[in-house]
């Protein structure tokens, strides 16, 4: 099974990669790690968005690293500009909310794309990928990660 490890409001980059390292050791290889945003004394966000922890955890750990710039800033108008700062610091993959009608979501309509909104962030994170030398990976036509030398 695999384990999508998400880092705490208050979790050191060595805490995630403990976290981590107990699940590895648990027999379970299949772990990726998600940066989502971090305590700060910033409130024009929900939570800031450690780009920082993108390129040191890629240099400290073989596990992937996901980014969720949803949850870290809550603001579907700040989601496409975090996602292609993190595809351009390293990230492999991105998580993002997409809801047709965001106003009447169940959840996290403040901070969801909309479908036209995700496919344009989804072109240019695609060209941003394409110069880190990288490219989208397609399933069944829809986009789901970064990946970097896989055929």
């Amino acid at each position: 099974t695999s384990v999508l490890l998400k880092r705490g409001l208050s979790a050191t980059i060595e805490e995630l990669l403990m976290s981590a390292e107990y699940i590895l050791a648990g027999g379970n290889t299949q772990v990726m790690l998600c940066e989502r945003g971090i305590r700060t004394f910033e409130t024009a966000t929900r939570n800031t968005t450690d780009i920082n922890a993108i390129p040191v955890l890629k240099n400290l750990t073989h596990l992937p690293v996901i980014l969720d710039p949803s949850h870290s800033t809550g603001h579907a108008d700040y989601v496409a500009a975090i996602a292609r700062a993190g595809i351009a610091a390293g990230a492999d993959g991105l998580i993002v909310e997409v809801h047709p009608d965001p106003a009447h979501a169940v959840s996290d309509g403040k901070q969801s794309l909309k479908p036209e909104k995700f496919a344009a962030m989804v072109k240019q994170v695609g060209q941003i990928a394409q110069i880190m030398g990288r490219r989208l990976a397609s399933v069944q036509g829809e986009f789901t990660s970064i990946k970097q030398g896989w055929s």
